[in-house]
């Protein structure tokens, strides 16, 4: 899946902000442009790269990841935000996904077309611990979107989202740590009872990264990065319940 990423930078806005893997990137890459900065990328028009022949360089069937080192609801890209919706309309043979930790903007930053949603466009609404679970699921549920998912990472404590996981709303909860050198432990148990709770709404479910520190049986685990994500895979926990967007 290509990262598309039309902007680079993020402020803060919450719990799971705290180690957040934009920064540490920009650190360990020597970026002379403070993280907080949203400046606008060289990627911005990726989608529409052509090849040599003038064929789409990325071919119908493409998913993009979209703005995974900012945030696409973020204020400071408010003047680039409809060229961006534009090129998704033209893309319509890929299919798009971004997650946000801003859902309450999304109203104010749609599209006038954009009437229940795009059928090719999926949103992630993140959801770090149950004080921010129950302040975005309700915003996020009141919304006209075709493809819902949630976003359980850094997974910060045990959550309940039971009283929000309708199968006709929500597509897949997915779920993970937090990486880095001070990251916060992820409790396997909580992501056992993240499972259940999807199994018993008929929710798809995902374990999608251990993080940096897994504790499991009472004993804490050092994950290497290479193999946070093949870790998370191997511990057998991923349903589904959806079939893809079409």
């Amino acid at each position: 899946m290509p990262m598309w990423n039309p902007w680079h930078g993020c402020h803060k806005i919450s719990a799971g902000c705290k180690h957040c893997y934009v920064y540490r990137e920009d650190a360990a890459f020597g970026a002379s442009v403070p993280s907080s900065e949203v400046r606008r990328t060289s990627s911005f028009n990726l989608p529409l790269k052509r090849d040599r022949k003038k064929n789409w360089k990325y071919p119908a069937g493409t998913e993009f990841a979209l703005c995974f080192t900012s945030d696409l609801l973020i204020e400071e890209a408010d003047e680039w935000r409809e060229e961006i919706w534009e090129i998704i309309r033209r893309r319509r043979d890929c299919t798009f996904f971004f997650f946000t930790k801003r859902i309450e903007r999304l109203a104010e930053c749609l599209p006038a077309d954009w009437g229940e949603g795009y059928d090719h466009v999926a949103i992630g609404c993140t959801v770090e611990s149950q004080v921010y679970a129950d302040a975005r699921m309700p915003v996020f549920l009141s919304l006209p979107i075709k493809h819902r998912l949630v976003i359980v990472a850094p997974m910060l404590e045990k959550i309940d989202l039971r009283k929000y996981l309708d199968p006709q709303r929500i597509e897949e909860v997915s779920v993970g740590g937090e990486s880095g050198k001070y990251a916060r432990p992820l409790d396997f148990d909580w992501v056992l009872d993240m499972q259940a709770q999807c199994h018993e709404a008929c929710v798809s479910f995902c374990f999608h990264q251990t993080g940096s520190y897994l504790v499991k049986d009472g004993r804490q685990y050092h994950i290497p990065r290479e193999h946070q994500h093949s870790q998370a895979r191997k511990a057998g926990l991923n349903t589904r319940s959806h079939d893809k967007i079409q």
